[in-house]
């Protein structure tokens, strides 16, 4: 790498990506002899890294811990993580983003400062990328859709070239081919007119018309993989065949069934098999609770200050035990007992979370 000013980009991207590189291997990554690399570890420290350098047979180089953070590298793929994470942290202060019934009326100081940061942290990261990498964070932005509280850890488990190279799709109207991976694990091809992202219960979709089913479809993102006869990606790098494969033919958009992309995925979800049904009477008007828990749940009167609620959770029952409790009302739980079982043992480890002398009851009881 003859290139001084590149190099030394490099060496900080690579010193931030490992908590510690041994010396051989570090000089070996930036063809450069140990000499080299040494100069290069100083002109960092100009810089202000904290580079710290351990001596001896195993010797090598870390960074360290400074007293301000200094500016980052990341590549193309990190730096979309990045705007896509501040997105959702911010868009979660304004669009109710906290637990079931928690609006951005009643939004906590705390969480509103963390959605006003990340609002500032991602319009400066956005200012300063490249044009190319500012559309594919803006397409991400535009063409996904909010359907529960917890979907921001959701994208942890994406590629995200996939989430990058999907959004744009649905953005310019454009068909994409690509491979599935089913619950079953059977694999297919796809050839799609893609619609809208949804992020729902720490998950990503992709709503669109499979064109080979001529019927309406969602796909989880994490499912996706290369079309047949090309290697999977490891990582996501660019120089490998890529998941989506653009076909460059542009559609019309269809109307979606519902009008609502949330919408469909959610009804998607609970037609797929999942958790035990679970109902329980709330000792609340249905209209109370509807505000709160609506759209995870089925709500019917059951008298004039009580209601029926019905669920599916997507995968335990400790989702259920999470949404009766935002409910705001006493309940009752009439099936199945193991919800029940459930709520007991989280009663009796609240109560002793305000009484720390009290001990746990052995295992046995």
């Amino acid at each position: 790498m003859a290139n001084t000013s590149s190099r030394t980009l490099r060496l900080l991207s690579l010193l931030q990506n490992h908590r510690y590189w041994p010396g051989p291997e570090l000089a070996g990554r930036l063809g450069v002899s140990a000499r080299t690399l040494r100069r290069d570890v100083d002109r960092l420290r100009e810089l202000g890294y904290p580079v710290e350098a351990h001596r001896g047979v195993d010797g090598g180089y870390q960074l360290a811990a400074g007293a301000a953070l200094p500016p980052l590298v990341v590549d193309d793929e990190e730096a979309v993580a990045l705007a896509v994470g501040l997105h959702l942290a911010a868009a979660s202060g304004v669009a109710g983003g906290g637990p079931p019934g928690n609006g951005a009326a009643a939004a906590a100081p705390a969480e509103a400062t963390i959605a006003e940061a990340s609002a500032r942290a991602l319009a400066k990261v956005t200012q300063v990328m490249p044009s190319r990498l500012r559309r594919r964070v803006e397409a991400v932005a535009a063409m996904t859709e909010r359907a529960t509280w917890a979907q921001q850890a959701g994208a942890g488990v994406i590629n995200p070239e996939v989430l990058a190279a999907t959004a744009l799709a649905c953005r310019d109207a454009e068909r994409i081919r690509f491979g599935y991976v089913a619950a079953s694990g059977e694999r297919s091809k796809r050839h799609v007119e893609p619609h809208r992202l949804v992020a729902l219960d720490r998950r990503w979709y992709l709503v669109g018309y499979d064109l080979d089913r001529q019927d309406w479809r969602s796909f989880r993102l994490d499912r996706v993989a290369p079309p047949a006869g090309q290697p999977a990606p490891r990582g996501g790098s660019a120089s490998r065949a890529a998941p989506i494969q653009s076909t460059g033919a542009r559609f019309r958009p269809r109307e979606i069934p519902g009008g609502d992309a949330a919408a469909f995925v959610r009804a998607s979800a609970s037609a797929r098999p999942a958790g035990q049904e679970v109902i329980a009477i709330v000792e609340a008007p249905a209209a109370a609770v509807r505000e709160r828990i609506g759209q995870w749940s089925s709500i019917e009167e059951a008298g004039s200050s009580r209601c029926r609620v019905t669920m599916t959770p997507p995968e335990n029952s400790d989702w259920a035990v999470i949404a009766l409790g935002v409910a705001g009302a006493d309940f009752r739980v009439i099936s199945p007992p193991e919800v029940a079982e459930r709520i007991r043992d989280w009663g009796a480890r609240f109560t002793r979370a305000t009484n720390p002398g009290e001990q746990p009851a052995p295992a046995n009881q």
